[in-house]
This record gives C-alpha cells, structure tokens and sequence, in this order.
C-alpha cells in the first residue's frame, strides 16, 4: 500500500523567522487522524531565516534526528555540545531523561534548511545523548545511503544509531534514472522528496511531498531534474 501525502495540505506555521511544514500534528497544527506514522511522530521540514533560530528548550524520552538541507546548523545543548553542521549532515539526540538544547542559523545571508524528525524510543528515561556525522553529500548520489538504524541492527553500516528500531537512508538521484526500495513484511516507510522532482511506482511527487509505504516495493524514477530523498522505514505499527 502507498498513500501520497501532498505538501499543500500539510500543516503550516508561518512566524516571521520561521516558515514550518508539519507532516503530522505539531504546534499549532493538529488534526486527530494524522498524529503519527507507527512511531515517526514529528517530521517538520523548518526554513529559519538569518540570524535567528529556536532558543534553548527542553526535550526527554524521544529520539531526534536533524537532517541539513541547506545553509548551516548550529546545535548548543545543556550537556557541552556545540556544534555546526551544513548540506546533508545530520545530527541526533536520545533525549532520554532530558535535555536542552537550541538550533539557530547565525548566517548574516542565506536561510537555513533542514529536516526535523523525532521518532518514539524503544524504552524510557534513557541517558541522554548527543552526537553528529559529517557524511560527504556526493556518497548518496543514485543509491541508499544509511544514515541511521537501530542500536540492536548490527548489520547497519549506519553510523548513527538509535533507540529505536528503524532504518533511514537518502540518495540523491541523478536526471532520467530509477532506483528501488524493498519493505518487507511487517514493515512500513514513510518516504519524503525533499528536491526536485520524481515519481513512486508512477505517482507524481513535487518537493516536499511524502509517502506512506506499508509492506510494498517501490520503484522511483526521475525524469529531466535530481531528486533528494530521505526515507525511514520501521516496525509497522
């Protein structure tokens, strides 16, 4: 089963400094039949303009994931953590029993980009834990790069891991090209365009737009521009 999610009927919040797209109820978008996806409960694709950003605020017992699109990150936390991150990076927190944190975009110019993704952990009041990778963009370009698995997924060359049992990956997909994605039984994905243009199993994607995939195989194929896309599969709920 695939069910396309358009963008246009996504959720929105709009502040000024911040243009937000809500894949399911977040601040002051809430609709009851779209809270989550099995257990991927945020998806906010967030623009923070220039020298602005979120201000120190608490988070516990999620598993969080940010994922740069463009422009540049910069993470502080209450644990000693600062960092920078830029295009196609990703950062991650088991906040755990709890911690603070803040993300702004100190750029004078260019507004920042980037995916945030929280996802319900394995088990509550864990240590809390923070960490980065710096993968080079190129080594997505036309297949599956592993981003993040599970801390039980031995078999995951995914350099981050998590308290949770999925499985994320991006590729960058040149012009004219396909590219195939098993999930298998008892699992479930969701699939976010997040540029360009493309198709899943012959349904048109524009940038942003998502995918609810359960048990299927999926084929997807550009035709005359790249596309970006990030997809989590997980235990299907």
């Amino acid at each position: 089963m695939i069910r396309n999610i358009d963008s246009k009927k996504m959720g929105r919040g709009i502040h000024g400094w911040l243009d937000s797209h809500f894949h399911f109820s977040f601040a002051e978008y809430y609709n009851p039949q779209n809270v989550h996806f099995g257990i991927l409960r945020v998806v906010n694709d967030d623009i923070v303009q220039p020298q602005t950003g979120f201000d120190m605020h608490p988070h516990r017992d999620m598993e969080i994931i940010s994922y740069v699109v463009e422009g540049e990150l910069s993470h502080e936390d209450s644990h000693g953590n600062r960092r920078t991150l830029t295009r196609g990076q990703s950062q991650y927190m088991s906040a755990g029993t709890g911690i603070w944190h803040s993300e702004y975009n100190w750029k004078k110019k260019d507004p920042l980009r980037f995916l945030q993704i929280w996802i319900f952990p394995d088990e509550k009041n864990l240590e809390p834990n923070y960490g980065d990778y710096r993968f080079e963009f190129e080594d997505r370009r036309d297949k599956w790069m592993p981003i993040a698995s599970s801390m039980n997924n031995e078999a995951s060359s995914a350099p981050i891991k998590i308290h949770a049992d999925i499985n994320a990956y991006a590729t960058i997909m040149s012009a004219e090209k396909t590219q195939h994605f098993e999930v298998g039984q008892g699992r479930q994905a969701y699939l976010v365009l997040i540029e360009g243009s493309a198709t899943v199993n012959g349904i048109a994607l524009s940038m942003r737009d998502a995918a609810e995939i359960v048990e299927e195989s999926i084929t997807l194929a550009t035709t005359g521009e790249e596309a970006h896309f990030l997809i989590i599969e997980m235990t299907k709920s």
